[in-house]
């Protein structure tokens, strides 16, 4: 979208009702951050979606009739769009469609600002584009007959196709580049034992302003959705562990677009590899249980969903409502107000707790075949004793966190590395 507000017609699932506001005014929010101007907001009851237009004949016709009286040139469409739908619609409207994927697509790549995030949303909208390549193309889907004109050729869709190929081939061997970067500085922090906090959470919920808390940073943070995109990396000193690194990373929305968490995999992966996942959840936010339910669901996505949570209620100098948290429920709750500073050190404190060394030692044991583990463990001075076994190894006692425990066995030893971690008991 150009940096100018465009007037736009939205046009959403579901009747305009009390119970559907939320997912609205959450629609209405992602649309002017991408900055269009809202125009007017059409509600589709249809439960079915139409094969050929998505929404109903009638619907079309009131959607037609908006665009005219408005002067809005841009329709946004709250669902995911088949490129026979977009298409349609676009013919029957004579205005421009843009489905929910697109909208957030268009906002990605107005946020991108590091070499990688930038390679990762062209990646993803060069992908989106490949399967509406048709519409500009209409008058060269075949090759043209007559005399002079038959024999070998290649459309103009299809050269478009094969182009977009390419350049989606070198997007990813790019990315693969800066992924095996990215993995080498986590190799480093591994090998340095300094454990890693990501920030996650809903988009809007103050991640960053709670980074910027924790680090003294002063990296951007607004109001609006998907205000950061790219990670950030700060050191923070926590009580009772020392260094630890803290990663801010992209906030999540509902029904977020299967591509888009798939193209910013290497991205998140800062928190699929973290130690300990402060889940920000924004305790004014009526919907917080949905929101935070969806953050789950999409780390269970990218393979962080067994990565330790502190759920942390942001925004408590707002009407605020914390829950208690259930009997036997393991996650640790704390509440802060990342704006005005309150109760950041009783977070940091359970950071500590959960990042600790335990207070009984684990016992691990070590094959003859492991003697770089073996030799890791020395080195971090983490070894309280060793028990020479029946097999030639080490039953090792050491004290070190169970998870940063389990990380080693599974990167220095060559055959449990590749097979399943040992679990370190008492």
């Amino acid at each position: 979208m150009s940096s100018a507000a465009e007037r736009a017609v939205l046009v959403q699932h579901g009747a305009a009702s009390a119970r559907n506001a939320p997912a609205h005014g959450e629609f209405e929010s992602l649309a002017r951050a991408a900055g269009a101007g809202i125009a007017a907001s059409i509600a589709n009851p249809r439960r079915e979606p139409d094969p050929r237009y998505f929404l109903g004949s009638g619907k079309v016709d009131e959607v037609r009739a908006c665009l005219a009286d408005s002067g809005a040139k841009l329709v946004l469409v709250d669902e995911a769009l088949s490129p026979g739908q977009e298409r349609n619609l676009e013919r029957a409207l004579q205005a421009r469609v843009l489905d929910r994927t697109g909208l957030i697509l268009d906002i990605f790549a107005q946020r991108a600002r590091s070499f990688e995030g930038r390679l990762e949303v062209e990646r993803a909208q060069l992908r989106h584009l490949a399967t509406r390549l048709v519409r500009g193309w209409t008058h060269l889907e075949r090759q043209k007959g007559g005399i002079g004109l038959r024999g070998p050729g290649e459309t103009q869709l299809e050269t478009d196709r094969r182009l977009l190929g390419k350049r989606i081939e070198q997007l990813t061997h790019r990315l693969e580049r800066v992924g095996r970067q990215r993995a080498q500085g986590r190799a480093n922090r591994r090998r340095n034992s300094t454990p890693v906090a990501a920030l996650v959470g809903y988009t809007n919920a103050g991640k960053t302003t709670l980074f910027n808390r924790l680090t003294g940073e002063g990296a951007f943070a607004a109001d609006r959705l998907f205000a950061t995109l790219d990670p950030l990396l700060r050191r923070v000193a926590v009580p009772g562990v020392g260094d630890v690194v803290v990663a801010d990373t992209v906030g999540f929305v509902t029904r977020l677009p299967h591509e888009l968490v798939e193209a910013f995999k290497a991205t998140l992966s800062e928190a699929r590899d973290a130690d300990i996942l402060l889940h920000v959840i924004d305790a004014s936010d009526p919907e917080r249980e949905e929101r935070a339910a969806v953050v789950n669901e999409v780390l269970a996505e990218i393979g962080a969903g067994d990565v330790p949570q502190i759920e942390v209620y942001n925004k408590t100098d707002l009407p605020a409502l914390v829950p208690a948290p259930a009997a036997g429920d393991e996650q640790m709750r704390v509440a802060v107000s990342a704006r005005t500073g309150a109760n950041v050190e009783g977070l940091l404190e359970a950071t500590g707790r959960m990042l600790g060394v335990p207070p009984e030692p684990l016992a691990v044991e070590v094959a003859p075949s492991e003697g770089r583990l073996r030799a890791r463990l020395f080195e971090l001075d983490a070894v309280v004793d060793e028990t020479p076994n029946d097999s030639g190894g080490w039953v090792m006692r050491v004290r070190l966190p169970r998870r940063s425990l389990e990380r080693l066995v599974a990167e220095l030893s060559p055959v449990r590395g590749r097979a399943s971690s040992p679990e370190p008991v008492h």
